[in-house]
């Protein structure tokens, strides 16, 4: 199933702690499945993961025969961890007594593939579809999931290929074969196999966010955008009092209104779409934006004549006229073709102030080469699926742009950037320590000559601040940047290299020969 971009921006702002203990106590005198889901679904948002999954494990060991408790257990595990092997654990305990329940077997091969022994929970599912020939559909559909979520889009295209030459095709299968040629780079293909999905299963939802950025992906901006304002904006289950306002859409009169323009998703997808702000701002609405911490400076200095705001601050006021999720923007504004995105870059602006400070610590020497290799590490198992395919190590990116004649800035955030202590490899200088927010890392930016990095935030900030960028894209290429070519509508500036394999180290090799004949043929402003 085609995944929307994962939302972690405002993870935990909105969100205090819990006190354990009293879930605990609450699961030792009503050990329910119940009450399990909603101790994991209240704990893991608030980063109080390690807690949810010792009183998980606790629970499931004094009752071990409570099926249902436990098929709740590994379910849990399943979503919010990569701890496939608990999972395995888990359904190998409810065979030992139930030796014939299929959904833990199936569950057990699922949990055997995303670890990584693909034979292994193949031959589980091959030994399932002979025992229940009447449940072959289902199973194919369970596996077609399990191998794409585990990373295996061409496995699972040839799969089904001969499946639906001798099988009736269903709304799942063919779903999955939309997001498998979607993830190939075939996106044209995956359009015509949601469609499909779409007719046979046309009440449910999980086919349209698929064929949403599938078409977006192939270019059809004008249907695609019309799909995607469908989807249910994902807030990490905060109900915001602003979602009860109408969703402002394509057309609506807008002059005199009050707007709320939303965090959803990434910071990313904010920094890409946040251009079409100004398209509301000449017909006459008043806006308020309202946004995660990292974002918050940023956007008052690019648009001082809006009002911005802090999500978790952001309490009840009235007479707001609409509210939109800021990936709404560009159906909002008409963004039907490559040639009505916005044009003007840069539309994102750093500090003046900022930008000075930092240029002093700086490095003199240049080309200045800023790096980032990873993305934001996440928490649920398929955003941290997503989170691997696009990211790579610094010694991964070091050794094949290494060595270079020029200076390296690492503009690498979070977790990730612990790397940098065990970085061997040529001098990296490293600013981040001072980095509060995303006007830092823009003030940052204006000192460098060219940003190399995954698919991430800073890409869509050098991009929207017009610095030069090199976008090391993974294997199944987001929506946003297409299935083919070098360049993007979005980034004037943007160079995009397109791994072909799961592994970086191709890809990187094709980056940093083309960054030794940059380098030569490099001249300062």
């Amino acid at each position: 199933m085609q995944e929307p971009e994962v939302a972690g921006a405002y993870k935990n702002e909105a969100l205090q702690p819990l006190n354990v203990d009293v879930w605990r106590n609450t699961l030792m005198e009503s050990p329910t499945a119940e009450n399990l889901i909603l101790m994991v679904e209240a704990l893991f948002p608030r980063g109080q993961g390690v807690d949810a999954v010792r009183l998980v494990i606790e629970l499931v060991s004094l009752h071990p025969t409570k099926t249902t408790l436990v098929m709740a257990a590994a379910g849990m595990i399943s979503k919010y961890t990569t701890r496939h092997d608990i999972v395995a654990t888990l359904m190998r305990n409810i065979l030992l007594h139930e030796p014939n329940n299929l959904t833990a077997r199936m569950f057990l091969a699922d949990a055997i593939i995303a670890n990584g022994d693909i034979t292994g929970g193949c031959k589980i599912f091959s030994e399932i579809m002979k025992q229940h020939p009447s449940q072959r559909t289902t199973l194919c559909e369970h596996i077609a999931m399990s191998l794409l979520e585990a990373g295996y889009p061409m496995e699972v295209l040839q799969i089904l290929t001969v499946w639906l030459k001798v099988m009736e095709p269903t709304a799942a299968l063919l779903n999955n074969m939309g997001c498998a040629l979607d993830r190939l780079g075939q996106s044209s293909l995956a359009v015509s196999c949601y469609e499909q999905a779409i007719s046979l299963a046309p009440q449910q939802h999980y086919p349209h966010l698929g064929y949403a950025l599938a078409l977006l992906k192939s270019g059809n901006f004008q249907k695609g955008w019309q799909h995607y304002v469908r989807r249910t904006p994902v807030t990490n289950g905060i109900q915001w009092w602003f979602l009860s306002l109408p969703r402002l859409g394509h057309g609506d009169d807008l002059a005199g209104k009050k707007v709320i323009l939303y965090q959803e998703q990434g910071l990313g997808d904010t920094l890409q779409f946040i251009r079409s702000l100004p398209y509301l701002l000449d017909r006459g609405a008043k806006v308020t934006v309202v946004t995660v911490s990292p974002l918050l400076r940023l956007l008052e200095l690019s648009y001082p004549e809006v009002t911005i705001r802090k999500i978790m601050d952001f309490g009840p006021e009235e007479h707001y006229d609409y509210a939109a999720p800021i990936p709404d923007l560009p159906y909002i504004a008409g963004v039907m073709s490559k040639s009505d995105i916005p044009a003007p870059i840069p539309y994102l602006r750093a500090d003046t102030v900022d930008i000075a400070r930092f240029a002093a610590i700086i490095p003199p020497r240049r080309p200045r080469i800023g790096l980032v290799w990873a993305g934001e590490r996440r928490v649920q198992s398929k955003d941290v699926a997503a989170d691997k395919r696009r990211s790579t190590t610094l010694a991964q990116m070091g050794a094949a742009l290494c060595p270079i004649n020029a200076t390296l800035v690492n503009l690498q955030f979070g977790a990730p950037r612990s790397e940098t202590t065990q970085w061997q490899g040529q001098s990296l200088f490293d600013p981040m320590g001072e980095v509060r927010d995303m006007a830092d890392t823009a003030a940052i930016l204006e000192s460098i000559d060219l940003l190399i990095s995954v698919d991430t935030s800073p890409v869509h900030l050098a991009g929207a601040l017009g610095r030069p960028v090199w976008l090391v894209s993974r294997w199944d290429a987001c929506w946003r940047w297409g299935d083919t070519g070098d360049t993007s509508p979005w980034y004037p500036g943007m160079r995009i290299f397109r791994a072909r394999e799961k592994s970086f180290d191709p890809v990187l090799r094709e980056v940093g020969a083309a960054l030794q004949e940059w380098v030569k043929s490099w001249k300062a402003d």
